[in-house]
């Protein structure tokens, strides 16, 4: 009998640390920071910096439930899978195909992303509107080679991401230290950081209806957990990725929103564009304000390189468990999941209808709210499985090799936190509008686990909960 996985239709352990490390980082510095930063900037100011705080610090919870549930066994692929173990099998259903959703709409907002920043060079919609339906098409293409080279890619996209803002920050450090004055004759100081209305310059309200976009520019921090099946060493690789989050969040959220707005103070900064733009564009370097277009515009297509992979990935999964058709369940002469790429990618292509009917940050900012909601969704099924784990399986936690802090109360305060960002949501009419759409989903997907539940069966590579407590019980510490 064959042992080769990819002769068994099974994914292939192909990304390396090195791979998985910068797809961590790739996922923690997301369009919504390049892209909606400058209308969270606008809404709430300098205290924008906590709302990165705090959602930072309640996702890494997240995080770490996710990484002690993988770990627990490791023939789960992803989320999917401890999901529907844990909760039972309409909870793969659910979170499967809401996680494949979340990776549509998310890339829907990177096109329109992608798009915004092609029309800073060409100044023609229909023509933004085309090249990045172009660059979408590459990335698929590049897709159905190996998944290794998706690895590839999110490595050098990532690399560029962490370089660009590197320099953000060094050369706002090095504006404000020789008290840069920009020729509209604003000065770069570390008091622009208060002296324009004080740290919450618009009141508690500003700093809750920056949430949302906030929220959004997390959405692929959970990327790694769908890398699981195709990861080298992951007891090793998994824990390292996941606890260098709070560093990331500190150093790519704080530390370059705070250099920004000492350049330019947060009443100037215009919210229809990248602050990330814009910083240099004020201060008359228009040549590097096009080179930091071309950085936003790869980070917009290294989040539409994740959310192609996670798509396929997720309907692959679905499929082996009959919660999708079969033929997402196959894979290419390259172990890659061709039907399922497709079909993400010409959903994703349809936005180009959203964009020509709307204002790029008015489709941004509807796409971006229904994405933030879908996520949570999904965010809130990993907490409430690893609640569930806690339940079933008090001994595999306590001989955990990376088990999740404050296990017995966080996964609560996090989904508070949760309810408290969807009331958030329900105070801007625009926010509103795109959060009344997301029931619908759920109802389709209520309709179709009903009339397909039957067609419901284990995935081949799934153990019995009884051989997995059992080999639990034998580990050592």
């Amino acid at each position: 009998m064959s042992t080769d996985p990819q002769a068994e239709g099974q994914l292939q352990r192909s990304l390396s640390n090195r791979h998985v490390q910068l797809i961590a980082i790739g996922g923690a510095i997301g369009t919504g920071l390049f892209m909606g930063s400058g209308k969270t900037v606008h809404a709430a100011g300098p205290s924008l910096v906590l709302v990165y705080l705090i959602i930072g610090v309640m996702l890494f919870f997240v995080m770490r439930a996710m990484g002690e549930l993988l770990l627990f066994n490791l023939k789960y692929k992803s989320f999917q899978d401890f999901s529907a173990d844990m909760l039972g099998p309409w909870a793969g259903f659910f979170s499967g195909w809401t996680y494949w959703l979340c990776w549509v709409v998310t890339g829907m907002a990177d096109l329109v992303a992608i798009s915004g920043y092609w029309d800073y060079w060409v100044h023609n919609k229909p023509l933004s509107v085309g090249l990045a339906c172009a660059v979408m098409i590459a990335l698929l293409g590049l897709n159905l080679l190996t998944v290794k080279l998706f690895g590839e890619l999110e490595f050098w996209f990532a690399l560029i991401k962490v370089i660009a803002i590197l320099v953000l920050i060094v050369a706002a450090l090095y504006m404000v230290v020789t008290h840069f004055k920009a020729p509209n004759g604003q000065v770069a100081a570390i008091s622009n950081l208060w002296s324009h209305g004080g740290f919450f310059p618009t009141g508690f309200k500003g700093f809750f209806a920056a949430f949302q976009i906030a929220v959004f520019a997390f959405v692929g921090i959970e990327l790694v957990g769908t890398t699981s099946a195709e990861t080298k060493d992951p007891e090793k690789t998994l824990p390292k990725a996941i606890n260098s989050i709070p560093v990331r969040v500190i150093f790519f959220y704080v530390f370059a929103l705070l250099a920004i707005m000492m350049v330019t103070p947060w009443d100037e900064v215009n919210p229809a564009v990248s602050p990330f733009v814009n910083l240099f564009g004020l201060i008359g370097l228009s040549a590097a304000a096009s080179v930091m277009n071309f950085v936003v515009l790869t980070s917009a297509s290294s989040s539409c390189n994740s959310g192609i992979y996670s798509t396929s990935r997720m309907l692959y999964g679905l499929a082996h468990r009959g919660m999708s058709p079969k033929r997402f369940g196959k894979l290419s002469g390259n172990g890659v999941p061709v039907a399922g790429l497709v079909m993400s990618v010409s959903l994703i292509l349809t936005a180009v209808l959203l964009m020509l009917s709307d204002s790029i940050m008015g489709a941004f900012t509807v796409v971006t709210t229904i994405s933030a909601v879908l996520f949570i969704f999904v965010w809130g099924l990993i907490l409430l499985s690893y609640m569930k784990y806690l339940k079933r399986f008090p001994e595999a936690h306590a001989k955990s090799i990376f088990p999740m802090p404050g296990a017995r109360f966080m996964p609560q305060v996090v989904l508070v936190f949760f309810a408290f960002v969807l009331v958030l949501l329900t105070q801007e009419k625009d926010t509103l509008q795109a959060l009344m759409v997301t029931p619908l989903w759920f109802i389709i997907l209520g309709a179709g686990w009903y009339f397909g539940r039957h067609h419901a069966v284990p995935d081949a590579d799934d153990v019995t909960p009884g051989e997995l407590y059992d080999e639990i019980l034998n580990r050592k510490h």
